[in-house]
C-alpha cells in the first residue's frame, strides 16, 4: 500500500504554529494548488489544501513561509473525525507533511511583489519575465550568490576548483 502526495502551490495564509501540552511543534497552513485546465468559461481553478507539519520542521516552516511563497509539500494524506458541538460526525482530510521545500526565497517574492503584477499580467509567469524564476536569473551581477541562476548557461569554473 502507498499514501504519498507532492503538492506545489502558494500559502494562502500564514501558517499558524502551536505546541501540543507535551510541548511539540505543530504548524498547519493551506497550500493553493492550481488545476491543470480551466473551467468552462475559461477561467483558472485551485483545490486549497490543508498542510500539518510536525515538530522541527513545524517551527521552521512557521519562521520561514508567509502568505503567497512558492511551496513544494511531501508527505500522507490523512483524514480524522471527531463529534463537533452539535453532535454532528465532522471529517477532515489534510496532508500531514514530511519534508517541505521553499521554492522561492523571501527576498525573490519581495522583488516580485515590487516589481508590480503588470510584468506577471504582461508575460503570464508571474516571475518577471526572468528565466529561471529568480531575480537575476539572466545577468551576470556580482551581488548574484547563486551560481546555478544562469539557467543551464555554462558557469565560468576553473578546472582546478573541481574535486574530481
Amino acid at each position: 500500500m502507498l499514501n504519498r502526495v507532492i503538492l506545489i502551490g502558494r500559502l494562502t495564509r500564514d501558517p499558524e504554529l502551536r505546541y501540543t501540552p507535551a510541548g511539540v511543534a505543530v504548524t498547519q497552513f493551506s497550500l493553493a494548488v492550481d488545476r491543470p485546465f480551466t473551467s468552462g468559461h475559461g477561467e483558472r481553478e485551485a483545490d486549497f489544501i490543508p498542510i500539518v507539519v510536525w515538530r522541527q520542521l513545524a517551527e521552521t516552516c512557521a519562521n520561514y513561509l508567509s502568505k503567497g511563497r512558492l511551496t513544494a509539500v511531501e508527505g500522507r494524506i490523512q483524514v480524522r473525525n471527531y463529534e463537533n458541538n452539535e453532535g454532528k460526525r465532522v471529517y477532515v482530510t489534510e496532508v500531514i507533511a514530511d519534508n517541505v521545500r521553499f521554492l522561492e526565497s523571501a527576498r525573490s517574492k519581495e522583488q516580485s511583489e515590487q516589481n508590480g503584477n503588470s510584468n506577471q499580467s504582461r508575460n503570464g509567469n508571474g516571475n518577471g519575465g526572468q528565466r529561471g524564476g529568480h531575480p537575476g536569473a539572466g545577468s551576470r551581477g556580482f551581488d548574484n550568490k547563486d551560481p546555478f541562476t544562469d539557467d543551464g548557461r555554462p558557469i565560468d569554473i576553473s578546472e582546478d576548483d573541481l574535486p574530481f
